[in-house]
């Protein structure tokens, strides 16, 4: 029985899922938008939102924390200084997930994931430096 069991097993060993997490959430970082399988896209989120969460904050402690989830020292700076003064004024959610349908090989659902809002920040900020 699966009883009180958290998380997607993503049919991987635990090292490869952590890898895997982490490689996804840089993704995300860097791309602002992914596309994968459903199921990874649901772990991702409860992987990436609570270190949003933390970089909210801003001190070096959950600086520190971030740092030992995310691969590269790079997208642990533009976490806490692009992504997340965006959300400075929300409380969660901060991605979205939007089904695409199914794989022509092997079926499998795919999805985009996405943070909420972000491309509005972006557009906002290229118009300003184009002024």
């Amino acid at each position: 029985m699966r009883h009180q069991k958290k998380g997607r097993k993503l049919g991987v060993n635990p090292a490869h899922r952590k890898a895997m997490l982490r490689n996804l959430a840089a993704n995300l970082i860097e791309h602002k938008r992914i596309k994968t399988t459903d199921a990874r896209a649901k772990e991702l989120r409860t992987f990436i939102e609570p270190l949003i969460t933390k970089a909210k904050k801003g001190d070096l402690n959950s600086i520190r924390l971030i740092a030992k989830k995310l691969p590269r020292k790079d997208m642990v700076h533009a976490l806490v200084h692009d992504i997340a003064p965006a959300y400075a004024e929300r409380n969660g959610g901060y991605t979205r997930i939007i089904k695409l349908g199914f794989r022509d090989n092997d079926r499998a659902s795919v999805s985009l994931i996405e943070f909420v809002d972000f491309e509005d920040v972006e557009a906002v900020e290229t118009a300003e430096a184009s002024e």
